[in-house]
């Protein structure tokens, strides 16, 4: 069994664990000043749990296994204040922690529980899908949402650790799995090329847990947050390129009520960036259409309704990176080169749309 562990640098350092069959690493990353753990997880998957569970308690700690609902259903204040009464008659001090144990929703979740009980306890993330593995679990950054928008509320508080085993993949659903391939091809394109080069030479087996580049694809973009929230922990300015694609992405799925998966927004998203991008004089039709021809290769789509561009407009009013009435975009200059466009005119806007719509 081969282990890898990626550092993440800054304020509260810690590892990623990558491997398969790796739980007993667990404990090791919980230290031995724990006495209890809540294990939040989707109440749909309880053998996910199970095994995480009972590596806990087979060393030593006393486990609080506490289900939430599924998805981005999980992440709403009512849940939250659920899990805090749950932590409160469980007896969990400010010494104990709680691992999250599932999707990106789950880890959201988790760390935005346990950074609010107490004014922070430690946590510990188990992603068990590929978006949780390569994005949601690592970097500190946790949320809930709320009607007006998706992961408004939240906070910075980094894991003690992240555990990636990757034996969990192989039971996520192809559409859930594709869906994630979305956030490793956009550090493709911000950050690594390599990752693209990797995709385009097998795009069939980088749809798959055990495609020959898999591991590799994984570790490149975890290393890519590593390598990004460490230097920039609360999205002072580096950490900012991590949003390519999502201005749109977030707005998509305001509008689709969270029904679509977050990567296949991402996609469409990252289309609509790379369009922007070209109208406004930065990229070649060349990157445009090598970001078309990825996504479509995986199975990711690249278009979005026509009618729907006045909701997504004012959707994407609410934006994060916005500044006051200021819409901001992370765009490429080159590949893996960004920098941010604020304040596009109306006209530019809907005009990349125009190139996505159908």
């Amino acid at each position: 069994m081969t282990i890898s562990r990626i550092k993440v640098a800054g304020e509260s350092p810690y590892d990623v664990v990558v491997g398969t069959g790796v739980l007993g690493e667990l404990p090791g990353l919980l230290g031995p000043k724990v006495r209890t753990v809540a294990v939040i997880h989707p109440e749909s998957l309880p053998e996910i749990a199970r095994p995480v569970c009972g590596a806990i308690e087979a060393a030593g700690y006393e486990v609080v296994p506490l289900p939430v609902p599924d998805a981005e259903r999980a992440k709403t204040v009512e849940v939250v204040a659920e899990l805090w009464s749950a932590f409160g008659r469980a007896g969990v001090t400010r010494s104990d922690a709680v691992v999250g144990v599932g999707g990106g929703a789950t880890t959201d979740l988790a760390g935005f529980a346990a950074a609010t009980w107490l004014r922070g306890v430690k946590v510990v993330q188990v992603p068990t899908t590929l978006l949780g593995m390569v994005d949601a679990a690592v970097g500190g950054k946790t949320g809930i949402n709320t009607p007006e928008g998706k992961n408004l509320v939240g906070s910075f508080h980094p894991p003690a650790g992240v555990l990636c085993d990757l034996a969990t993949l192989v039971s996520v659903p192809r559409a859930d799995y594709v869906g994630g391939l979305a956030e490793i091809i956009k550090g493709g394109f911000i950050a690594d090329p390599k990752i693209l080069s990797l995709i385009e030479d097998d795009p069939e087996g980088a749809r798959l847990p055990e495609g020959r580049h898999t591991r590799e694809l994984i570790e490149r973009k975890i290393q890519i947050k590593a390598d990004v929230v460490g230097a920039d922990l609360r999205e002072g300015g580096l950490r900012e390129i991590l949003n390519y694609g999502h201005t749109l992405a977030h707005a998509i799925e305001r509008v689709e009520r969270y029904r679509m998966r977050h990567g296949e927004a991402v996609a469409i998203g990252m289309v609509y960036a790379a369009e922007l991008a070209h109208l406004d004089g930065r990229i070649g039709t060349d990157l445009v259409e090598r970001t078309r021809s990825i996504l479509t290769s995986v199975g990711l789509p690249t278009a979005y309704r026509r009618e729907a561009w006045p909701e997504l407009r004012e959707h994407m009013r609410l934006d994060k990176k916005s500044r006051g009435a200021i819409l901001r975009f992370v765009l490429l200059d080159d590949l893996a080169k960004v920098s941010p466009l604020s304040d596009p005119s109306e006209e530019l806007l809907e005009a990349a749309y125009r190139k996505i719509a159908r």
